[in-house]
Order: structure tokens, then C-alpha cells, then sequence
């Protein structure tokens, strides 16, 4: 069966198969973009709502470009037009563009809203970003270290150093469905969710990977082949961030902390960067920094996800 017609509300929502399958899929997208080869058109006679309550540059201009050069129709929606959740119910919504579109890309506040999209529509829904996961940014992470890695991702060691928070889960989760050791460093009070702490554990015993989470940022990267950093106060909690770079010293991505992490460690990062907050310049620019890689693959990663989910 595959993904055909599946929701991507969560990294967990795919085993350990079907990632691999969506990586050697965008694999493929990304030399023939890079060769200028015209791709194929599985979305040929395919519309796609792409729906916006957060906005954003990566997912905005990735999904639209990965909806277009598959051959389907992108209909950007904002919040400003739609008011999702405020002029109109999520509900209404979902059971209007399911009259009319064939999935649902949605980038919202809560994740409950998705769930409650979801619920409503029969056209596959998929989660751009919640407040509690980003699994196209993990699935284009992911990808990103098996690219580099060779393949082969199984037991190998990335860290996040930072809030525990939607990007932070997503990685736990898809790391412990590919067998990847994946270790949490936040400062106390930050931790990711429980519920997916033990998700995670749950699926890295199945995988044979290791889940970790600490408060110490110098003993989660000795082991580290990458180190991920995303900001500090992610969009909506900006009220928080000055109390936030207080709680945050000493987690900062820096040639200090990187000192204690093995030489051929790679550094990544989501974006957008807060540079001088959570990342030093020297740092995100580095030739060892995976930022731009990652951005460039959110778009091939996105292409294989839409294709296994709509095409045929």
C-alpha cells in the first residue's frame, strides 16, 4: 500500500522502510533537478492546498515548488485569507477543501488542529509544522545525513543541544524509527514532551538505536557526528526571549562546545537562524555547517513525500 492517501501528521507516522524508500525516491529528484532533466509528472491533474497560519520562507517556497514541478496545481492559502480557526471553523474549512483539493499541506499553531483537519477530510492531510512536531523538516534531516553518511544511518550519533520543542521531537521520533542514536540536550524545564520521549523509546527499542536526554550540552556532544541547533524562541513564544537567552547560556553552537565533540562532526541547523543566539556566525558558515544542504532537501524530501502520497 505505501503512503498512498496517508495523512503526515508525525515522524513516527512512517517505519523505517518507508523512509528509506522516500530518501532513495528524493535522491533521484535532486540529480535530476541538479542535471536540469525534466522531471515526471506524477501530479499531473493534481491540486494542493498549501495553507499558512505561521508563515514562512523553506516551507512556503518548497512545498510550492515540489507541488508545481510534479506537475499538480498549488493553491496558497494565508491565514489573513482564511482565518482558520477564527472567521471560519477548522472543521468548515477541512470539509470545504476536501470538496476540492486532492491533499492538504498545513502549517498551523497547534497540533491539534491538524488532528482536527484530518478528521474532516478524506484527502490526505500533511503537517508543514505544530507546536508539537515538524516531520517534513526531519524526514529532510534525516535525508540530509544519509546523503552524507553514505546510505547508511543506523547507529550513527546526532545530538540536538537547545529547546525541546516540535523540531526536537520530530528528530527523536524519525531517529529512533531509523535505528539513529539521538540525544537531547536542553536546559532543565526544557525537555521535550514526555509522551514523546516514551514514543520514542518505545520505537528505538524495536530499531535498536538509543534515546537520551540531558541538561548537560558538553556531555551530549562528545559522541556527536552531528550536532543540531534550532532557535531559541520559536515563532509565538517571542514574549519569552529574553528570559529564554538567560535559561539558554551555555548552550549556544560554538567552537567551544564543538571542542568537546569528535573533529569530523557536522553542524546543523533548521532555520531561520537567531545568528549570535543559539549559533555563531563562524559556526553556521563553516564548511562542515549542513544548513543550506538541509534547506535545499526540505524541497527534494517534500517532492518524494507528495509523490508516495498522490501519485498513480
Amino acid at each position: 500500500m505505501g503512503l498512498k492517501g496517508r495523512d503526515f501528521l508525525s515522524a513516527a507516522d512512517i517505519n523505517a522502510e518507508e523512509a528509506l524508500n522516500l530518501f532513495e525516491l528524493a535522491k533521484q529528484f535532486k540529480e535530476k533537478r541538479r542535471k536540469k532533466f525534466e522531471s515526471e509528472k506524477p501530479l499531473k491533474g493534481k491540486t494542493v492546498a498549501v495553507l499558512f497560519q505561521k508563515p514562512s520562507l523553506r516551507t512556503r517556497v518548497t512545498f510550492e515548488l515540489a507541488v508545481h514541478e510534479l506537475g499538480g496545481y498549488p493553491v496558497i492559502l494565508t491565514q489573513s485569507e482564511v482565518g482558520l480557526g477564527q472567521r471560519e471553523a477548522v472543521k468548515d474549512v477541512s470539509k470545504n477543501l476536501d470538496r476540492w483539493v486532492d491533499a492538504i499541506v498545513a502549517r498551523v499553531f497547534a497540533h491539534e488542529t491538524l488532528e482536527e483537519m484530518a478528521g474532516w477530510a478524506n484527502a490526505p492531510v500533511v503537517n508543514a509544522l505544530s507546536d508539537l512536531e515538524h516531520p517534513c523538516q526531519a524526514l529532510a534531516d534525516l535525508f540530509t545525513l544519509w546523503e552524507l553518511w553514505g546510505g547508511e544511518v543506523r547507529r550513527r550519533n546526532l545530538t540536538f543541544i537547545g529547546d525541546g520543542f516540535n523540531v526536537a521531537h520530530s528528530l527523536m521520533l524519525l531517529c529512533a524509527v531509523l535505528g539513529v542514536n539521538c540525544t537531547v540536550a536542553t536546559p532543565k524545564g526544557y525537555e521535550p514532551k514526555e509522551q514523546i520521549v516514551r514514543k520514542a523509546l518505545e520505537l528505538a527499542s524495536k530499531s535498536g538505536s538509543q534515546i537520551f536526554v540531558t541538561n548537560d550540552p558538553i556531555e551530549a556532544v562528545r559522541n556527536a557526528e552531528a550536532v543540531y541547533t534550532d532557535v531559541w524562541a520559536s515563532m509565538g513564544l517571542e514574549a519569552e526571549a529574553e528570559k529564554r537567552r538567560r535559561d539558554f547560556e551555555g548552550f549556544q553552537v560554538n567552537a567551544q562546545l564543538l571542542k568537546h565533540a569528535p573533529s569530523n562532526v557536522v553542524v546543523m541547523h533548521c532555520l531561520p537562524a537567531h545568528r549570535g543566539e543559539e549559533i555563531t556566525d563562524e559556526i553556521l558558515d563553516a564548511p562542515f555547517s549542513l544548513a543550506w544542504e538541509q534547506a535545499e532537501n526540505r524541497l527534494h524530501a517534500q517532492k518524494a513525500l507528495l509523490e508516495e502520497i498522490l501519485g498513480g
